[in-house]
């Protein structure tokens, strides 16, 4: 399911630093380019990329998933066919630079949102509604964290919020001390019945308003500003990953989610259909333009399977293979149609957990095992800056 190469021009230097921008080391929470660690970019005419990394010691530990989501980034650019990464120690002026930064965010708490830096954010996006862009967010969220994972969910779709029903989590958000704490769910740990349950953190604007047939009538600006203040003012606390439901389309939220979580990673949705692909691309197109990679492509309701497992292709065929390789991206799932899926979602009880043995609820296992092994995985901490983080602290105090 590996789409087929792209034709696209090989991307500049400047385009491999402004994706790089979305790697941050995970101790110091900064930006690897903002660091300096950046050495050197090569393009070649093929579309082989070269990128050199300094790091803060030559044999720094965490140099395996630097390098793992620098090739991640980059192979995520039009053109790009290959990643080379090359490593090199930072000079002394470098971690000089460095260890200021380190002790400026110390000092001044800069972190520009309350998602922590170690977070996986993956935004689950779709060109246009009712292809089951929500239904993706809420059942990949529950099989990660059947895996024993801290997931939060963020509903971004502000007009047309459906996570808290989907999930049955229901309340309104408190908090304390200016912030907000958001509501939880735990699940089961299906890979380890020993192990520690999974969490999910949710929030949503169904959490605010007096019920979901509530309508608001916000523009814009005010929207993408509602979303600023859950990833500035709520308590999110320790994450594996963030999903984040967007809305259909191509709007200011969007924009603004590049704008402030460069991390973040677009998983695109579509149906077999044709149009439903059209629209999906400019999703993808509008996620390239603003320097954000896309993990992959998503096929929903790919057929409809009867209860005695019979499936018929209702909606057509091929329309996720042919997206996958108009944006340069993997076809990463293929889910049926089953009603399952829509019985759970609407009694809160999502299919993942309702029917776990059934076709959509195994191709969504499918899929978290793929994140989170392969694509997307959890960040391994391991110490390679925290004396450098410590020495910084230690001076802004």
């Amino acid at each position: 399911m590996t789409p087929t190469p792209s034709s696209a021009r090989a991307p500049s230097p400047d385009d491999v630093r402004r994706i790089l921008a979305g790697v941050s080391d995970p101790e110091l929470h900064v930006s690897i380019v903002e660091l300096g660690m950046v050495d050197d970019v090569r393009v070649g005419d093929d579309g082989t990329v070269l990128v050199r990394v300094a790091l803060t010691t030559a044999g720094c530990p965490l140099r395996t998933q630097i390098k793992t989501d620098v090739e991640s980034k980059v192979r995520g650019l039009p053109g790009v066919t290959d990643v080379q990464v090359e490593y090199g120690e930072m000079t002394a002026e470098q971690k000089t630079k460095a260890m200021e930064r380190a002790r400026w965010n110390a000092r001044e708490s800069a972190e520009p949102t309350e998602v922590p830096a170690s977070a996986r954010v993956l935004a689950v996006a779709s060109g246009k509604g009712g292809v089951g862009k929500s239904t993706v967010t809420v059942n990949l969220a529950v099989a990660l964290a059947a895996r024993g994972l801290t997931v939060g969910v963020l509903d971004a779709d502000i007009w047309g919020f459906s996570v808290p029903r989907m999930l049955g989590v229901e309340g309104r958000l408190g908090g304390a001390e200016g912030k907000i704490d958001p509501n939880t769910r735990p699940v089961p740990n299906r890979l380890d019945a020993d192990g520690p349950a999974g969490l999910l953190k949710v929030v949503s604007m169904g959490f605010l308003v007096d019920d979901e047939q509530s309508a608001l009538m916000w523009r814009g600006l005010i929207l993408t500003r509602a979303v600023e203040q859950f990833l500035h003012d709520v308590r999110w606390g320790e994450l594996d990953y963030l999903l984040i439901d967007m809305p259909p389309g191509t709007g200011d939220i969007q924009m603004g989610l590049a704008r402030m979580l460069p991390q973040t990673e677009l998983l695109v949705v579509t149906t077999p259909a044709l149009a439903a692909q059209k629209v999906a691309a400019r999703v993808a197109d509008m996620a390239h333009r603003s320097f954000l990679k896309v993990m992959g492509v998503v096929e929903n309701m790919s057929a409809f399977v009867t209860p005695d497992g019979q499936s018929y292709a209702l909606f057509g065929e091929g329309g996720g293979q042919t997206l996958a390789a108009e944006v340069g991206a993997p076809l990463v799932a293929q889910v049926p149609l089953e009603p399952a899926v829509a019985a759970g979602g609407d009694a809160g009880d999502p299919v993942t957990l309702r029917a776990p043995d059934g076709p959509a609820s195994l191709a969504f296992e499918a899929l978290a095992d793929r994140v989170a092994t392969e694509l997307l995985p959890p960040v391994e901490m391991s110490s390679c800056t925290a004396r450098i983080f410590e020495l910084a602290s230690r001076a802004g105090s």
